[in-house]
């Protein structure tokens, strides 16, 4: 099992399966099979708005890939009408859900990882305050860090 994040390693250990890798992203681990892995086959278990990574760069180094879609992530769209001075995103998918009623403007904005931060960089031209590392723990330090400047 090759995965990406900690969350989900801790998940595959409760039902019973080990990890061989865990990587921080889903180009990272692109990255980590074609180099590694060319004559494996890959079963890819995601949720139907996963990146397009693995389908678009596995197939183009004649790796073997299947993605299955296990869940369905919906958008909700809230309109959030209160002022905040900070927002955090974690998913790409929650920045488009932010995005459609709301505005970035007058806000700090932080994110768990370079994807979630290429989502929020579609929308601002400011700066986004992203974690080291894939993890709610640094996000909360990255935050602590960032306000204790301030």
């Amino acid at each position: 099992m090759y995965c990406v994040g900690e969350k989900t390693k801790r998940e595959l250990r409760k039902h019973g399966f080990g990890t061989f890798k865990v990587l921080k992203n889903a180009e990272t681990l692109s990255k980590f099979i074609s180099s590694h892995c060319q004559h494996e086959k890959f079963l890819h278990f995601c949720g139907n708005m996963a990146l397009d990574v693995l389908d678009r760069n596995l197939p183009l180094q004649n790796i073997k890939y299947k993605k299955v879609i296990v869940y369905n992530t919906e958008e909700l769209n809230p309109l959030i009408t209160e002022k905040y001075h900070a927002a955090v995103f974690f998913s790409p998918s929650g920045v488009r859900s932010f995005a459609k009623q709301n505005s970035f403007d007058d806000m700090m904005l932080f994110s768990i990882g370079e994807t979630t931060s290429s989502e929020i960089k579609k929308y601002v031209s400011k700066q986004i305050f992203t974690s080291e590392e894939n993890t709610l723990a640094s996000v909360l330090n990255l935050i602590r860090r960032t306000i204790q400047k301030t």
